[in-house]
């Protein structure tokens, strides 16, 4: 698949309570939401925009050089703001495929995001994710770290059987966080939100689960490590160090 067949989004809004104003927040000198751009230029697969409700966001994305593009404000998820920014983006259907990277993630590794795109190479794959093994005893039963249970294609890929907040598969041997970084052929991201909540999606609270009982294949590479998400003071002050490094 070309670049010019590759669309990479971000979606960006100033809704966070436990850290105000975070996509604008200074991480080594630039707003977050410019870094988690730099992120996905770096990752040098295809055109990238921010999708945004904020002006505020958007402004300070072009004062940067990068593309950003306004969105309504009533999304319920993510999903349904790429889809609009897709639209209005490409109306004449040329991307076919969609990168949706989350704008909290400053510190993803730009090949992780390519890594996610290549799962599409496989024609049978609707939509390719990331998942890293699980590695730190309080994440096999901490609700908050999504598992990914699936079935074994080759060492660093899996195709997803299901995704759970609780403590899965049973018994000895690996679990996997799943990292919520998605890659949609354009088909597949239409049908996505056309449907409607799915009652594992709701039950979970995990919108992935909405593809799966809609018979769609997820596969997942198995990258090295789950990308720090700034959430709260404390991920910041993190993400400000990392990125702070030569």
């Amino acid at each position: 698949m070309t670049r010019s067949k590759i669309l990479v989004l971000i979606p960006a809004r100033m809704a966070s309570t436990r850290l105000p104003g975070k996509p604008l927040l200074d991480i080594a000198g630039l707003p977050m939401i410019v870094q988690v751009l730099r992120r996905a230029q770096e990752a040098n697969i295809g055109r990238v925009a921010v999708a945004t409700d904020t002006k505020d966001i958007a402004d300070a994305v072009t004062a940067h050089g990068g593309e950003a593009v306004m969105t309504r404000a009533d999304h319920p998820s993510g999903s349904d703001r790429i889809y609009e920014a897709l639209c209005k983006l490409d109306p004449a259907g040329e991307a076919e495929a969609i990168v949706n990277v989350q704008g909290d993630l400053p510190t993803i590794p730009p090949d992780d995001i390519g890594a996610a795109l290549a799962l599409l190479d496989e024609t049978a794959v609707d939509i390719g994710t990331l998942a890293a093994e699980i590695r730190h005893d309080g994440e096999h039963t901490n609700p908050s770290v999504v598992k990914l249970v699936g079935a074994t294609i080759a060492p660093t890929r899996k195709r997803a059987l299901y995704f759970t907040r609780a403590t899965a598969p049973y018994g000895d041997g690996p679990r996997y966080h799943h990292i919520g970084l998605y890659a949609y052929r354009r088909a597949a991201l239409e049908r996505f939100v056309s449907l409607p909540p799915s009652a594992l999606e709701q039950q979970e609270k995990l919108e992935q689960l909405r593809a799966l009982e809609a018979g769609m294949r997820i596969d997942a590479a198995i990258v090295n490590s789950v990308p720090l998400g700034v959430d709260t003071p404390a991920d910041l002050e993190t993400a400000r160090r990392l990125l702070s490094k030569p």
